[in-house]
Formats: C-alpha cells, sequence, structure tokens
C-alpha cells in the first residue's frame, strides 16, 4: 500500500534485507512471548511487509524471489529427509502408511464434501460443485513441511509423535499429488476444460513421473554425494560439494517439472542412512546455514498473503474447506493410528501437528488456476481462479494457526528438549547448574599431613583455603604439592596450608553463564574454576565433572524418550490382551 502510494519500487537487495533484519526481530519479540513459535513472527512481519499491510514485498520482488522459494524447499526437504531413518521405518513403516492413508483420505473426503454444499448451495450446479470439490479436496490433504518442522527443531523435540510427524509431512506430498491428479483429470472432464486433455491415465502417468522421477533423482545424488564426501574431509570444500549437489538437485527437479520436496527429501534420506554418523557433520553444516533461509523463506509467505480480494460467499467457501480439511486431519490421524495401534501420544495430537498448508498446496492451486480456467464461472468467477483464491486466503488462517497447534502438541506429549545437544546445554545453563556446592576446603593453618589425607579421600586437584566467613584466600594445586614432596621430609611436619596456596588465577560468578564460564577455562587452561558470590566460596567448576554432568543430561533425556515409548506400547498390548480375554 504505502509502496503503491509513494510509487516506490524498492531495490531486491533492499528487500531481502529488510525481510531478514525485521522477520529476526518479530521472531525475537514472539520468543519471549513463550506462546506463540518464531516461525507465526515471520510470517506476520511477512504479512505486514507485504501488499496487504506496507507494500515493501511487492509482486515484483515476490517474481524475483521465485528462485529462492524453491531454494528453501529444497534445504527444508534435505533436512526432512536426514530424519528419516530406514530402521525407524523398518519399526514403524506399516503405522505410518496407515496412518497417512487415513489422514489424508479424510481430509480429501470431509474438505471435498463440504465445499461441494458450499458450491451446490450458491451455484445450484451439482457438476460444479463435484468439480470444485474433487479439487480443493485434494488439495486439503497437502500439509506444509516447513513450518511444522520448524516448530518441532525450535522446541529440541524428540519421541514417537515427533517421529510419526516427520515421517507423514515427508509423505503427505506423494499423497497430496497422487489424489490431485485424479481428481484434476475428473474434474477437468466434468466441466469441459481443454486442460485435462489426455484423460486420467496420462495424469496418472504425470503424477507418477513426478513422484517416482524426484525420488530417483534425489537418491541417486545422494550416492554421488555420498562418494565425494567419502573422498573429502575438509570442512570448507565438504561445504562446496553439499551446497552445489542440493542446487544440482533442487535447479534438475525443478527443470524438469518434479517436486522438489521429494528430490531433496530423497537425496538427504540416502546420505543419513548410507553414512549415519559421518552423515551428522554433512547436515550440520546446512543447519547453521539454515536460519537466514527459513526466516526469509516464512517472510516471503507472509507478504504474499492477500486479504481483501474475495467477496462475501467466497468466505463461505473458505470456511467450508478449512472446517472439512482441519476435521478431516483430526479425524483420520486419530482412526489410522488407532488402527495402526500408535502410541497414545501420536493418535492424541498427532492431527494437531498437521494443520499448516502452504508451499505444495498453492502450487496446486496455481496448476488448477490453469486447467480449469475455460469459461465455466461461479457468480462472475472462473473456477480456476475460486480455487486458486480460495487456497491463499485459508492458508493466512493455517499459516498462524498450525504452528502454535504443533507446539501445544509436543508440549501435552512430553517431548520439548528431549533432542538436546551439549551446545544447547550449555547456552540453557549457568555455572549454579553445574557447580559442585560446598566443596572440600582447608583451613590457612591445616598441616601438610592433613592435606594429603584429604587428597586421598577426594576426588579432586585442587583444593581451596578458606578464612573467616568462607572467604577465599587462596588455593593449592597438585603442582604445589609436587613442589613440597620435592623438600625434604622434615620439613613436612612444617608446612601448613597458608604456605603452599596461591592467589585464584580467575574466579566465577553462580551466575556466570556455563558457556562463558568453560571457554575462559579453555582459554587459560585450567581444570577448575573457584566460584564465590562476593568473596564467600560457594562452589566449584570442575571441568571433568561439567562433562560427566551434561553427558549424563543427555543420556537421561534420550532415556526418558525410550521409556515413554516402551510404556507406551505395553499399554497397547495390555489393552490388546484385555480385549481379546473380554471377546473370548
Amino acid at each position: 500500500m504505502l509502496a503503491n502510494v509513494l510509487q516506490i519500487h524498492f531495490p531486491i537487495m533492499l528487500v531481502v534485507g529488510a525481510a531478514l533484519v525485521a522477520g529476526g526481530l518479530g521472531a525475537k519479540l514472539f520468543q519471549k512471548l513463550r506462546v506463540i513459535p518464531q516461525v507465526v513472527g515471520y510470517i506476520l512481519i511477512g504479512l505486514a511487509l507485504g501488499e496487504t499491510g506496507l507494500g515493501v514485498i511487492d509482486n515484483p520482488s515476490l517474481s524475483k524471489m521465485k528462485l529462492f522459494n524453491t531454494f528453501a524447499l529444497g534445504v527444508i526437504g534435505f533436512m526432512i529427509g536426514g530424519e528419516l531413518k530406514l530402521d525407524v521405518f523398518r519399526k514403524y513403516g506399516k503405522q505410518f502408511i496407515l496412518i497417512l492413508l487415513a489422514e489424508g483420505i479424510a481430509a480429501f473426503v470431509l474438505a471435498g464434501a463440504l465445499v461441494f454444499l458450499v458450491t451446490w448451495w450458491v451455484s445450484g450446479s451439482v457438476i460444479l460443485g463435484v468439480a470444485l470439490g474433487l479439487v480443493l479436496g485434494a488439495i486439503a490433504s497437502a500439509t506444509a513441511p516447513a513450518a511444522t518442522v520448524d516448530v518441532l527443531w525450535e522446541n529440541k523435540t524428540r519421541g514417537p509423535l515427533t517421529t510419526a510427524v516427520f515421517a507423514i509431512v515427508a509423505m503427505d506430498d506423494g499423497l497430496a499429488l497422487l489424489l490431485y491428479g485424479i481428481a484434476a483429470s475428473i474434474a477437468g472432464n466434468l466441466v469441459g476444460t481443454s486442460g485435462s486433455g489426455g484423460g486420467m491415465l496420462a495424469s496418472m502417468g504425470h503424477v507418477a513421473y513426478e513422484l517416482f522421477g524426484a525420488v530417483g533423482l534425489g537418491a541417486a545424488s545422494g550416492l554421488l554425494l555420498n562418494w565425494i564426501l567419502k573422498a573429502n574431509h575438509d570442512y570448507d570444500k565438504a561445504m562446496i560439494f553439499i551446497l552445489g549437489m542440493m542446487l544440482l538437485v533442487i535447479g534438475g527437479a525443478h527443470a524438469a517439472g518434479m517436486d522438489v520436496i521429494l528430490a531433496t527429501m530423497a537425496l538427504g534420506m540416502t546420505v543419513a542412512n548410507l553414512t549415519p554418523f559421518r552423515s551428522k557433520e554433512t547436515f550440520g553444516i546446512v543447519e547453521r546455514l539454515a536460519p537466514p533461509i527459513y526466516v526469509l523463506f516464512f517472510v516471503i509467505v507472509g507478504s504474499r498473503l492477500r486479504l481483501g480480494d474475495m467477496c462475501g460467499w467466497m468466505w463461505w467457501l473458505a470456511s467450508a474447506f478449512v472446517v472439512g480439511r482441519t476435521a478431516g486431519k483430526l479425524l483420520g490421524s486419530w482412526l489410522g493410528a488407532r488402527w495402526a495401534r500408535a502410541a497414545s501420544s501420536v493418535r492424541k495430537y498427532l492431527g494437531m501437528c498437521l494443520f499448516s498448508q502452504a508451499g505444495v498446496a498453492i502450487g496446486l492451486a496455481i496448476d488448477a488456476s490453469e486447467k480449469l480456467n475455460g469459461g465455466t464461472t461461479i457468480n462472475g468467477m472462473e473456477l480456476g481462479n475460486l480455487v486458486l483464491m480460495t487456497v491463499t486466503a485459508t492458508t493466512f488462517l493455517v499459516q498462524i494457526v498450525g504452528p502454535a497447534c504443533v507446539r501445544v502438541a509436543v508440549h501435552k506429549a512430553g517431548e520439548v528438549g528431549m533432542n538436546i545437544t551439549r551446545d544447547d546445554l550449555l547456552d540453557q545453563w549457568n555455572v549454579s547448574d553445574v557447580m559442585q556446592a560446598d566443596p572440600a576446603a582447608l583451613t590457612p593453618a591445616a598441616s601438610f599431613r592433613e592435606i594429603t589425607q584429604m587428597l586421598g579421600e577426594q576426588d579432586t586437584m585442587v583444593f581451596p583455603v578458606l578464612g573467616e566467613g568462607d572467604r577465599l584466600d587462596g588455593m593449592i594445586t597438585m603442582q604445589d604439592l609436587r613442589a613440597a614432596l620435592g623438600q625434604s621430609p622434615g620439613m613436612w611436619n612444617l608446612l601448613v596450608a597458608f604456605d603452599l596456596m596461591q592467589p585464584p588465577s580467575h574466579t566465577v560468578a553462580a551466575e556466570t553463564p556455563l558457556k562463558e564460564a568453560l571457554q575462559t577455562m579453555e582459554d587459560m587452561q585450567l581444570d577448575s574454576l573457584p566460584v564465590l558470590r562476593g568473596d564467600a566460596l560457594v562452589g566449584m567448576l570442575d571441568l571433568r565433572r561439567t562433562q560427566r554432568k551434561l553427558q549424563q543430561e543427555i543420556f537421561r533425556r534420550q532415556e526418558q524418550v525410550a521409556d515413554r515409548e516402551q510404556a507406551d506400547l505395553l499399554r497397547e498390548q495390555i489393552k490388546a490382551e484385555k480385549a481379546k480375554r473380554a471377546r473370548a
């Protein structure tokens, strides 16, 4: 709006810079609220910068950023592929397929039925109602992986629900393409548009080409990338090869008319499963590059949303689409998880994680607008344009509500913070979380015999020497003791702690971030640091103890996830046995 009024056309680099800075600030604000996911902040900033708001990101700018949009979807697909391990599919493959079919088909049927009823009510035509219901129902089955996965990564989730979400959103595109291929062919024949030439067989052939071609391209490229990385151990060159191969796959899939997300997902899945341990470094490289890509992608998504182009009855159509799709995702995922005997957290909360819809749905809507625009109208609106406007308008709602629902679901499932790493703990913990409180200490008058006796009793290499009021007077290290042992035995009885202690080279406060304290220890080559409050000693930060505690916390969270999963399986087995006895 503002750009149109002032006739300002911003350079594309200025637009990208404004989107990154504003998107980052918006996400920071929403993170402080601790309720709404950061991705919502990106989208709302995009909405404010787009033509619905200030008009900084206008249609010409969006057109110039189309290729970046494709690249961002490719990066997201690659990272999702890294989460899809073959051992998980061997264990849960049948569950995932059953849940996928149930939630996808339920959304297709319920959204399609409600769209049919509204269209019939508005137009009075059963044929138009069926055509529009088929197309919008098929599009309703798609789920946007980007926003959903971003919430999972933001909250460091791990567990049965997280595993199921990664698998379902990865495969949802394939099911949506399959349903859309059938629906668009039938709808085209019903309304007599020329864009459906070739019939259903040709349409299904094109869908097969999109799906299997994308998977084949990604898998073959994954084999090649794995071979290259085996022969290369240089970080900088590895980054070049990884990004280069991703761009080749994204560009190849885009040029060949294949699904970009499926292609890069197959690339990531191949790399992750061929070399499970070495591939962690590969995905770590991409993960470090990803944050600005995600920010810009979701800001662009928000800037594309336009809410002022729809008349009253079209909002009834959009509401029917959203209600039917939401009900289908909830009911279908619950039924599928129940039939597949999935974990209770999957049954209860998976549907809440499948509301987001963007890239693939909008892509299919654009395709439908081309295929179904042939003179058939409802109240003056061509059928294809009606599909596109309905999906675009509803995208705003589901992209705002969807991530928030994912956050609620993973919190209720108890999976937040379970995929935490050592670096995450360092960012979260202070020195007080790992220090040894009330450490063994000496007085300045302690004899050499008392010092050596404490050395045998305590698992430490540094002893603080405390004066009045627990004031830290000095430290005795192993080097100080070795120097004393080098003296004649007759001198030992004369030595006291005051003679051996040295002033501390460095101290920290209990509130100091753990990451900062460990960096200080590394820089000064220290194995321990005294922790003070004022002049008084309140603890000791020991490097070995800290490393053990970090590792123990990571293992504890991993075991907690495994225990919860085993408990869910055991409960399901007990229920099944009770049901058998009841029937008998």
